[in-house]
């Protein structure tokens, strides 16, 4: 009796431990024969991934399908999510941002539909007044993405400076600069960025960025920068203004490994380019002064959009402003009249030649300047050569004639899109080991004019350089958009698929992954991307947004593996 009390006592403990088992194994998302890129830039496996609550929780072979929701990812890719680290989706200057009281804009779509699960912002040099407010309004009303914040080299100088900045800061400005970003980064932002060809950050010098990011190093934070020097030379020069070209994107890329390499402090050379005909080839030089510099420890990197063209909204305008200009022009109520006043003026025509065909050969020559919107319907789609050839005019003449024929309110006549890089420096970049996926884009509000970057970023570096062009593989370009980025930012527990990591995870369709948006048509989400979960919670499911669906987290320095408790 006794025998037969012990066995049935053992029996039960089995069955209990038996259920207490499968009650631990019980999952909520489990995602079932995928191809599984880890985002280490490895080679793809077959396995299956389990998340339990915001995490994940086993990778490999998993029996069990004890899940609330099981998907079943037979030929397709499973990775992490993307990380954006060149976001403009909380710019301050509009309500279309991150702290919008409207939902959909905070779910950020047109990101998340590229598989993107995280955005760092505050880019350029531009961040609020306060960072710590900044966070608590995204907190409040929810975000989609995750977001990393940055302080913003541009605003805090404007704060120390006030309206007189076009000169170096003083000692005692650059002290109250570097309290702001002390601030900053107690209230949790990652680092600081600079906008080196805006105002007022470009009346700054070499070393007073150095002095800046210095404070940067006790906290183990990074530093995010905009070229002072666009391609051939800023975006602001005029050869009839300011003489000699101040610098090019060869000088840019020396000042950040010279800020780098002087401070410590990991540095990004952002959205990475060489623009204008007359530099084209420079991506050659600029690699090899960036290898030279990692070799020697100089913790140096860069980030790319994998597109031709810059700026957000495509209003490349070929006219210098000074030509243009109302308020001192007699009697003009628009730009055709002040320019006909200009071209009067033998001294301001010689001055208006120079800066008109400098600004063709910067914006990638006349055959790479295509009209987007314009009075006459059939130059829309045609680039300043075609137009020049069939008016039988020289470019000068070209440029005269889009503002005169065009419309007299707007600077130039019309929306010109300068299709500025070369292919073959974007595809060097691409590249490079060292250089990160990112969109410099912001959120998308239909109807705006806005750069293909918007919508398709992610996707097309997957699709046209990795699969059409072979330029690099697809498992690269999931790291460039991954681990890299989180690597540099200093991301703990995102940026790859692992055990115990964050349950930020994008599944798509490697047949069918497709950039749709294009220039003349951007608000297109793309093909392909079928599952975008963040912090296991799916923000696209099966293809479809689901469109309030706000699990975004605010991220903070003080959770990165630099962080640094021994701050002065």
């Amino acid at each position: 009796m006794l025998k037969k009390l012990l066995l049935f006592i053992a029996l039960l403990s089995f069955l209990s431990a038996g259920k207490t088992t499968a009650q631990n194994e019980a999952f909520d998302i489990l995602i079932i024969n995928g191809r599984i890129i880890d985002g280490t830039g490895n080679p793809w496996f077959y396995g299956d991934v389990a998340i339990k609550d915001d995490r994940i929780v086993r990778i490999g072979t998993i029996k069990s399908r004890d899940a609330k929701k099981v998907i079943d990812a037979d030929g397709q890719i499973v990775c992490p999510g993307f990380i954006d680290i060149h976001s403009h989706a909380d710019d301050t200057h509009g309500r279309n941002n991150l702290r919008s009281d409207d939902p959909m804009l905070r779910a950020a779509h047109n990101m998340v539909m590229q598989g993107v699960t995280t955005l760092v912002v505050n880019h350029d040099g531009r961040s609020p007044g306060s960072i710590a407010e900044q966070k608590r309004a995204m907190e409040s009303g929810g975000i989609g993405p995750n977001v990393a914040l940055l302080v913003g080299h541009n605003s805090i100088r404007s704060r120390a400076m006030g309206s007189d900045f076009e000169r170096l800061a003083t000692p005692a400005e650059i002290e109250k600069m570097k309290n702001m970003i002390r601030e900053g980064l107690e209230d949790g932002a990652y680092g600081l960025s600079a906008g080196l060809e805006y105002t007022p950050g470009r009346w700054s010098n070499t070393e007073e960025v150095i002095e800046l990011v210095s404070t940067l190093k006790a906290y183990g934070g990074i530093y995010i920068v905009h070229e002072r020097f666009s391609g051939s030379d800023p975006m602001w020069y005029l050869p009839s203004r300011d003489g000699q070209s101040p610098g090019n994107a060869i000088d840019n890329i020396t000042e950040v490994i010279k800020v780098a390499e002087a401070t410590g402090v990991p540095s990004c050379a952002t959205h990475i380019k060489v623009k204008g005909a007359d530099i084209w080839g420079a991506s050659t030089a600029i690699v090899n002064l960036v290898e030279r510099a990692r070799a020697r420890g100089v913790e140096v990197w860069a980030d790319q959009y994998p597109y031709n063209t810059s700026g957000t909204d495509g209003r490349t305008t070929l006219i210098p402003r000074w030509a243009v200009d109302l308020d001192n022009a007699k009697n003009a109520t628009t730009y055709r009249d002040a320019l006909e006043q200009t071209l009067a003026d033998p001294g301001l025509y010689q001055q208006f030649e120079m800066d008109v065909l400098r600004e063709i050969e910067r914006r990638g020559g006349p055959e790479n300047i295509v009209v987007f919107e314009f009075p006459i319907e059939s130059y829309i789609g045609k680039s300043i050569a075609d137009i020049a050839k069939e008016q039988d005019l020289s470019l000068l003449e070209t440029a005269i004639h889009l503002q005169m024929k065009g419309d007299p309110q707007q600077r130039g006549g019309g929306r010109l899109r300068g299709f500025s890089m070369s292919e073959q420096d974007i595809e060097i970049f691409a590249r490079q080991p060292w250089v990160i996926t990112a969109s410099d884009a912001g959120l998308g509000v239909p109807f705006n004019p806005v750069h293909a970057r918007f919508y398709g970023t992610f996707p097309r570096k997957i699709a046209w350089y990795a699969k059409e062009r072979g330029v690099i593989s697809v498992e690269h370009a999931i790291r460039s958009a991954t681990s890299l980025p989180a690597q540099f930012m200093g991301f703990r527990d995102r940026g790859l698929l692992r055990e115990g990591y964050k349950a930020d995870i994008t599944i798509f369709d490697p047949d069918q992954i497709k950039d749709k948006a294009t220039f003349f048509e951007p608000h297109q989400y793309p093909e392909g991307i079928r599952s975008v979960i963040v912090n296991g919670t799916f923000l696209v499911d099966e293809g479809q947004l689901q469109e309030k669906t706000l699990p975004g987290k605010i991220l903070s320095i003080k959770d990165s593996r630099r962080y640094s408790v021994e701050r002065p």
